[in-house]
């Protein structure tokens, strides 16, 4: 596997197959997971997406019902991205301190409105099984907090790794964070 040898930060959607990188007694040592907030803002998107349904009118089809509570936290995870354009090409020290004073504060806002929101829903509903994917990966999801070298999404490797798959499945991707000492542009 090409990640053998590799010990770091890993930025990666939940793909079941990177699981065992992630284990505390793996050699050279674990991989730290860095959750992506475009693959955690997705199945949100999909209930909140006010465009798509402008479009399904104009052409005459039937609107998709969509979710207030869906809607707001798009609102609210973009407000993130739009923090990271702001620091998009500064230094990993200044990202940091950005997101610190920033980002921090919607961040834990954003997680008291999640558990709020998944106490009133039934465990099988949509929103449910979106809030669920990201609380139980809380600590990767918020580990740009922790390190400026880490993106929120890793849409900027995605593009760069196009074709080349490393956990040699079809539709996976990642983001190796730093791995050959170059510090690849973070981009939102």
């Amino acid at each position: 596997m090409h990640l053998a040898r590799y010990a770091g930060i890993l930025q990666a959607d939940a793909y079941d197959g990177y699981n065992q990188l992630y284990l505390a007694g793996r050699q050279p040592g674990p991989i730290r997971e860095a959750a992506c907030w475009s693959h955690g803002r997705r199945p949100f998107f999909a209930m909140a997406d006010i465009e798509e349904n402008v479009r399904r009118k104009a052409a005459g089809k039937k609107e998709i019902p969509l979710s207030p509570i869906a809607i707001e936290v798009v609102r609210r995870i973009d407000a993130l991205f739009e923090i990271e354009r702001s620091i998009n090409g500064k230094s990993a020290e200044e990202r940091l301190q950005v997101r610190q004073t920033l980002s921090r504060p919607l961040i834990e806002d954003l997680q008291v409105y999640m558990r709020e929101q998944l106490a009133k829903l039934s465990r099988g509903h949509d929103l449910a099984k979106a809030f669920n994917y990201i609380l139980k990966r809380w600590a990767s999801f918020t580990l740009f907090l922790e390190d400026g070298r880490v993106c929120l999404s890793n849409n900027a490797a995605e593009r760069g790794l196009r074709g080349m798959h490393l956990a040699g499945s079809p539709g996976c991707s990642a983001a190796l964070i730093a791995v050959d000492g170059v510090r690849r542009p973070c981009t939102a």
